[in-house]
């Protein structure tokens, strides 16, 4: 697991991110969840086979013990909305190996339950430097790929791996939040643009304020964030 120490980049972001925002006083409630696990081989470590029953209720077959930070970020996802009553949620994490091959080194992937804040945050990601590409979302074509025997998904795919892997794991996150969810969700798979080589990039500590900007008292993020009045 050489290279793991880069794997936290989404939460590094994201506080960072918070930062800015906090610094820039910001005009509603705002919340940043940190969502945190260690892959570490140990008596209580998560096992092939093993089943999970995540804060949302839905149970999770393990398949892949290396995909572990959905289990924790989708736990993070279902918090802000149950417990802090969050109607818009981005999370962002190094959550596929497979962004880099859908969006490549510099432009992370992104999918979101609506055009709107897809729209907004791809010209975010102009205006700060931290490019984001939008992926398909079509949960009736590619949330099969999760079906398990057991439990109600697995925890990576299962059938078909060449079948939108990225956009397949921005639905498990949303799954647990529920496809009805009434508010705005948006993922951003930033695995390949967090790094280059052995150093971080400090990818989304800009991408988030701008997106939010509208909604600080700073007249440099309000100036640089997309109008809220685009859409597709």
């Amino acid at each position: 697991m050489v290279g793991m120490k880069g794997d936290c980049a989404g939460a590094a972001g994201v506080l960072a991110a918070f930062g800015v925002m906090v610094r820039a006083r910001p005009t509603l409630n705002l919340h940043a969840v940190l969502c945190l696990a260690e892959n570490a081989v140990g008596p209580k470590a998560t096992r092939p086979d093993d089943i999970h029953k995540l804060y949302s209720g839905r149970t999770v077959e393990i398949n892949n013990t290396d995909a572990e930070g959905r289990l924790v970020l989708s736990d993070g996802v279902v918090y802000a909305h149950r417990d802090l009553k969050a109607d818009t949620i981005v999370d962002m994490a190094t959550l596929t190996g497979a962004q880099a091959v859908a969006t490549g080194k510099y432009h992370a992937a992104i999918v979101s339950n609506t055009s709107r804040l897809e729209a907004l945050c791809t010209v975010a990601g102009l205006r700060s430097g931290d490019l984001v590409h939008p992926l398909p979302y079509t949960p009736e074509l590619h949330f099969s790929e999760f079906s398990s025997s057991v439990a109600d998904m697995t925890n990576s795919v299962a059938q078909d791996r060449n079948n939108a892997q990225p956009s397949c794991a921005g639905l498990f996150i949303l799954a647990h939040l529920g496809f009805d969810f009434p508010g705005s969700w948006l993922h951003i798979d930033m695995a390949a643009p967090a790094g280059v080589g052995d150093r971080a990039t400090g990818y989304g500590v800009a991408l988030l304020p701008v997106l939010f900007g509208h909604h600080t008292n700073s007249a440099l993020l309000r100036a640089l964030a997309p109008a809220p009045a685009v859409h597709v």
